[in-house]
């Protein structure tokens, strides 16, 4: 899909995507978006209770929550093995326009951009000791995903009325059986269907207090 480079709010870069009129991440900040909404209703929850997760995420995207993610895992030095899902991989080459040094201020870990979107796809590749990236260029629909494997599911795909086939409810009854007891899903999106859907598929859910511009987040417990 074609892309244009976007600054948001908080100086952070994200995409836009002219075909479904979305954006990547939120207009009133890509980074403090997913800092807010996945690192700390989901990482950092997670961690509260145990050192090693596995964790998989739906929309890799810009590489924004990886490399945030990653972040932790240095800082803390828990392991953390991260499956990430997309269905349309963007270029290095995009990625290098963004700017990403212009918002992430830590040298060091603007090392690891670039491996996050080199390292091939489809197969475990380890980043650091701590840190194991699986890419998967897949479709969320047609992808299987075993029983009861990871500990967080972050759900960053595109908004439900850009892909309604996304946001269903065998999606979630699909993600539900993929998650640990007591693993949950995190996502910026706090629709009333998207909670119905949820529900349906077993989840507990949650309505935590959103990113800057949006009242709430959601966070849905197995």
């Amino acid at each position: 899909m074609k892309t244009e480079i976007r600054q948001t709010k908080d100086g952070s870069a994200t995409l836009y995507v002219p075909e479904l009129n979305e954006h990547y991440h939120s207009v009133n900040g890509a980074l403090q978006e997913s800092m807010h909404v996945f690192i700390r209703a989901g990482l950092e929850y997670a961690w509260q209770n145990q050192t090693e997760l596995a964790i998989l995420e739906v929309g890799f995207g810009t590489g924004l929550n990886a490399l945030l993610t990653l972040q932790q895992s240095l800082l803390y030095q828990k392991k953390i093995v991260y499956q990430t899902l997309e269905k349309y991989p963007l270029a290095p080459a995009i990625i290098q326009q963004m700017h990403f040094e212009q918002f992430i201020l830590n040298p060091e870990l603007l090392d690891y951009l670039q491996p996050l979107h080199t390292t091939p796809w489809n197969e475990p590749v380890k980043i650091t000791s701590e840190f194991t990236l699986f890419k998967l260029e897949a479709d969320l629909q047609t992808c299987s995903f075993p029983q009861e494997q990871y500990d967080l599911i972050y759900f960053d795909a595109f908004a439900p009325e850009k892909q309604p086939e996304l946001w269903t409810d065998d999606i979630f009854k699909k993600l539900f059986r993929s998650l640990k007891t007591e693993g949950f899903l995190v996502s910026y999106c706090a629709k009333g269907s998207f909670k119905r859907s949820l529900k349906a598929a077993g989840f507990v859910v949650e309505a935590l207090p959103g990113p800057a511009g949006k009242r709430e987040m959601t966070r849905a417990i197995k």
